[in-house]
């Protein structure tokens, strides 16, 4: 089992106003001033993302069950269903990682929201969500590294909630990790605190690839992402 901790600054994450206003869906010829300057203000702020971390722990003993399309990770059942089961059923290993980007800056938003201001609240949590989608990118891409030095490869990466998996078994996934494991707790309803961060699993092996993001494996039709993730 090896496990890797990963401390990111922003700066790391090439994160850009750009970046931004196209998740909130702002095109060429839009007025975007208001957001612009909310959007400045934010990424200005001292020490809003001093808190981006990631971990994750590679685990060996892993079983696929094709009777139920079942996936057993070091003792512990998850019901990933058809979709999951069929772009990770190559792995002869599965790395599962945690990732946030803080406590602050989904405080920020709720304070805003609770101010009368859910432009700003709205223009926080959006970012949050940018934040630790690219710091997960990044952990994912030293994983990357490191599997691809011993002749492997990993698969994209998929968390609970997503593709028909359950988001109740992140108490299972949790089950596989320390406690406070990236400094995240979850709370009875399978809801992570903070609250901008991910989780998930990664397969490896020799056999396994990377397929661009496809959103017709996905059934959340309201993702802020929806057709525009790549890699």
């Amino acid at each position: 089992m090896k496990h890797a901790t990963f401390h990111f600054d922003y700066s790391d994450l090439h994160v850009d106003l750009k970046q931004i206003e196209n998740v909130l869906g702002y095109g060429e010829g839009d007025d975007r001033e208001i957001v612009n300057n909310v959007v400045k203000d934010l990424l200005n702020e001292p020490g809003l993302f001093r808190q981006i971390r990631a971990e994750y722990i590679i685990y060996d003993n892993i079983e696929f069950v094709s009777s139920d399309k079942s996936l057993n990770i070091n003792g512990i059942n998850f019901n990933i269903n058809k979709i999951l089961f069929g772009q990770l059923k190559k792995a002869g290993s599965l790395a599962v990682f945690l990732c946030t980007a803080g406590e602050d800056i989904g405080i920020r938003s709720r304070k805003a929201m609770s101010d009368g201001d859910p432009l700003t609240g709205y223009i926080y949590d959006i970012t949050g969500s940018i934040i630790v989608d690219a710091a997960t990118d990044l952990m994912q891409g030293e994983l990357e590294k490191q599997i691809s030095a011993q002749g492997k490869k990993i698969t994209n990466r998929y968390s609970p909630g997503y593709c028909g998996w359950d988001v109740s078994e992140q108490h299972k996934l949790f089950r596989l990790v320390p406690d406070n494991f990236c400094g995240i707790k979850l709370t009875e309803s399978a809801l992570m605190d903070p609250v901008k961060s991910v989780s998930g699993v990664i397969g490896i092996g020799p056999d396994v690839r990377y397929n661009p993001y496809r959103c017709s494996l996905c059934d959340m039709k309201d993702c802020a992402y929806r057709e525009q993730k790549g890699r």
